[in-house]
């Protein structure tokens, strides 16, 4: 006689096999910075195309001028909400390989000292864990119900990590196909191990490289050193005037434009919800908030503009020491952007602030990494309170909308080129260790994080 078990029973049950799977898609060393993982890259979408179809999707790889991205369609009952669930299958380069415990595409479960069990890998919190969840929430429910509660559409791109320039052309592209009533996106964390959360608030951002030159060959620093410039003092200098020393603040011009005031109402929430400074700082061996004056960590990372030196190089960076006056330097610079801040105009505002502190026989070139909008979701959306419940529901804790420091362009760019609001639900950690060494994401993060896809898609078909 078979038993027909309900959906939360079967996430429980094949737990083990579901493991299985996310560790197969993690050996996929899927990083599309780097041309020499292209293959690796198709080949991660062509498994997730794969496993798709097994559960009962229409599933499909589509092609775009840089890594593809795969589509699945489901359709649920007639008249039910039809939801699109966005994630991405590629991840950031492994560099220093050297600090990881283990080979970064050898995935493991291994248990921290307290206890907790973790999967590591490259992947496995940003965002191939978390993608993993939806799908298997996808397939207990078919396989316990014979189909979803709702109509679901997948989009999975590869892209993500390094610019994600095709996703909006794709989605223009291809909006009848992708019609839906929200978004679901899986890149996002929890307020804490225990406390579930839907992240209402994300910031945009604006990535930027700027190259200085100055002579045309690297110089001996004895034969040339005060005779010639330096661009690496040249660039220090520059970067140096982007935050004033004594209020933290940005100084571009115009960058506070479209940046809204804090309500106090706001703050009071915060400060109940999240950790203290100490806290907040203390688990990454920090003691103090940076930035500007006047706010704390939890409020600079969640509603307040940024601006962060993500790199610099140039010169002999090699072991041992050269007596070298180089001709190049370069840094790599990201701005994070709240409220109605333009893109295209705080870039602007960086091009200009550079070009304006260039001395004679000195040249600046600019490559962009990228841009996007702020994002917040709406606090009446309909499917916020239903979603928030069954977060609830599965962990026993009361569901926390908060905030988030990252920023998820494809959020923006589903309500430009579909029109819908999105609801961003993740399960992943602040010590996750995401685009660093040893990377890792807790079991029970995977397995209640399953669970409450399973709680929440049938939440949203009431």
């Amino acid at each position: 006689m078979n038993v027909v078990q309900p959906p939360l029973m079967r996430v429980n049950m094949n737990l083990e096999a579901a493991l299985e799977r996310l560790f197969a898609l993690l050996r996929i060393p899927s990083v599309s910075t780097k041309a020499a993982h292209a293959a690796d890259c198709r080949a991660a979408a062509e498994w997730l195309r794969e496993e798709l179809t097994t559960i009962g999707f229409d599933a499909s790889v589509r092609d775009t001028p840089g890594h593809p991205i795969v589509v699945g369609h489901a359709k649920g009952p007639e008249g039910a909400p039809h939801v699109l669930f966005y994630g991405h299958y590629d991840v950031q380069p492994v560099d220093p390989l050297s600090l990881w415990a283990t080979p970064p595409f050898e995935p493991r479960l291994s248990e921290n000292a307290a206890g907790v069990k973790e999967i590591v890998a490259r992947g496995a919190s940003d965002d191939k864990g978390q993608v993993m969840t939806f799908v298997e929430a996808c397939r207990a429910l078919r396989e316990t119900d014979g189909g979803l509660p709702v109509s679901v559409t997948i989009v999975i791109e590869g892209e993500e990590e390094s610019g994600g320039a095709n996703l909006l052309p794709f989605l223009l592209a291809n909006r009848d196909e992708l019609q839906a009533d929200l978004a679901l996106i899986c890149d996002t964390g929890m307020l804490d191990a225990r406390t579930p959360a839907i992240t209402t608030m994300l910031r945009g951002m604006v990535g930027e490289e700027v190259v200085i030159t100055a002579a045309d060959r690297d110089l001996h620093s004895g034969m040339f050193g005060n005779a010639a410039r330096n661009p690496i003092q040249v660039l220090c200098d520059i970067i140096s005037d982007l935050r004033d020393p004594a209020t933290g603040r940005v100084t571009l011009s115009c960058f506070y434009d479209g940046v809204p005031d804090m309500r106090e109402s706001v703050r009071e929430q915060w400060r109940a919800l999240g950790p203290t400074d100490a806290e907040s700082l203390g688990a990454v061996g920090l003691s103090q908030a940076a930035g500007e004056v006047g706010y704390t960590a939890l409020e600079q990372t969640w509603c307040r503009p940024s601006c962060e030196i993500n790199g610099i190089s140039g010169g002999y960076e090699e072991d041992g020491f050269k007596t070298v006056l180089p001709a190049r330097a370069s840094a790599k610079i990201s701005f994070r952007l709240v409220g109605d801040q333009d893109p295209d105009a705080v870039r602007a505002a960086f091009r200009a602030h550079v070009r304006a502190r260039l001395p004679v026989d000195c040249s600046a070139e600019f490559i962009a990494h990228g841009g996007s909008r702020a994002s917040v979701v709406p606090e009446d959306l309909p499917a916020l309170k239903p979603a928030l419940q069954a977060l609830t529901d599965e962990w026993g804790t009361q569901a926390a909308v908060i905030g988030c420091g990252g920023s998820i362009p494809v959020v923006s760019e589903l309500k430009q080129a579909l029109g819908i609001d999105s609801l961003l639900i993740g399960f992943a950690l602040d010590d996750d260790r995401v685009h660093s060494p040893n990377e890792k994401y807790s079991l029970t993060s995977f397995h209640k994080g399953i669970r409450s896809w399973v709680r929440v898609l049938q939440a949203l078909s009431a």
